[in-house]
């Protein structure tokens, strides 16, 4: 499934899974490190711009997230 695909099924609150990113529903993990929560309502920015960088992929997961989920949240844990 694509990264993309993931992202839009967890603003629809429903489970899906790429290789390094997946959702149970409610929260969206990059490696592990979750994300996102609320079903699209919360996005954690771990970008090297938000302050809690965790890897380049997971950076672009999150921007992906953002592009997508533009109503979203954004928190700079």
């Amino acid at each position: 499934m694509r990264n993309d695909t993931v992202i839009e099924e967890w603003a629809r609150g429903r489970a899906a899974r790429s290789a390094n990113l997946w959702t149970d529903g409610a929260k969206l993990y990059s490696y592990g490190l979750v994300i996102g929560e609320g079903s699209g309502g919360t996005i954690f920015n771990h970008t090297t711009g938000g302050g809690s960088y965790f890897s380049q992929t997971t950076s672009c997961h999150v921007g992906l997230a953002m592009r997508l989920t533009p109503s979203a949240n954004i928190i700079t844990p």
